[in-house]
Formats: C-alpha cells, sequence, structure tokens
C-alpha cells in the first residue's frame, strides 16, 4: 500500500469537484453539471461525503454516508456510495475508507453499518465480504417514474 492519506469532508465546492471522477464511476449516470447541487441537497438532509486524495489531485476514493435509525436496526451508519477510482485498486485506499467509516460508525454510537452492493459488482463483493460484512437481506426496489 502507498502512504495514507488523510480522510477529509467534502465541504468546498472544490472538495465536491475532486470527488467527481470517482463518484462518476460509480454513478455514470449522475452528470458532472447537476453533480454539486444534487450533493448540497443530500447534504442538507444529513449525507456526509468523504474522501482520500493526494494534495490538489482528483479523490482516488470517496464515500457517501448518513445515520439513521429505524427499529430494525438502531442507529446505523448507511454507506450510500463507496468506490476507489478503477485504476487505484488494490492499494489499500478501499480498505483504509472502509476502515475509517467503522470507527466513525462508532464514534457516532452506531450499532452498525450497512451498505447496498448492486448485484453485478462481483469484486466489491469480495471486498466487502473480506472486510467482515455479512450478506443479510434481498433489497427490493420500485421504480415510481
Amino acid at each position: 500500500m502507498k502512504a495514507r492519506l488523510a480522510v477529509r469532508h467534502a465541504r468546498t465546492e472544490s472538495d465536491l469537484r475532486r470527488c467527481f471522477p470517482a463518484l462518476a464511476e460509480l454513478r455514470p449516470h449522475v452528470r458532472e453539471t447537476e453533480f454539486v447541487g444534487r450533493i448540497r441537497r443530500q447534504q442538507a438532509a444529513g449525507y456526509h461525503l468523504v474522501f482520500l486524495a493526494p494534495p490538489r489531485q482528483p479523490a482516488v476514493t470517496v464515500a457517501g454516508y448518513r445515520v439513521l435509525e429505524c427499529l430494525m436496526w438502531g442507529r446505523f451508519l448507511y454507506v450510500d456510495d463507496l468506490v476507489t477510482q478503477s485504476r487505484q485498486h488494490s492499494r489499500g485506499w478501499g480498505q483504509q475508507m472502509f476502515q475509517w467509516l467503522i470507527r466513525e460508525a462508532r464514534r457516532l454510537k452506531c450499532t452498525e453499518l450497512h451498505l447496498d452492493s448492486g448485484v453485478h459488482r462481483f469484486a466489491a463483493h469480495r471486498f466487502y465480504l473480506g472486510q467482515r460484512l455479512d450478506i443479510t437481506c434481498h433489497h427490493f426496489a420500485m421504480k415510481l417514474a
């Protein structure tokens, strides 16, 4: 693994723009022209965007998360987005970010960490299983528009 980078919260527009190239690999349907506005709306609803990046360069790994509470799981950290740029895979950045998310969940008094992963993302599934996550349910969805 290369030298560790500090996990930073993306708060400024410049930070958000540094996160777009990585997130575009995970969410290719999101256009760059709408990206900052969408993130700002999500942040207003409790979403946090964090990233790893060398100084003044695009992010190599990005994670978006929220803290939620429900009857089934109590207080939990939900990872909406977690991606490492494909050319940066196998360098330890994803593991560094994932360990940070676990520490953040504990700091925020969460009792669980959850995420969903597309059924086609086999490499991501291997990573999550390697991080000791369990497959606990099927997620069902219906488009309404």
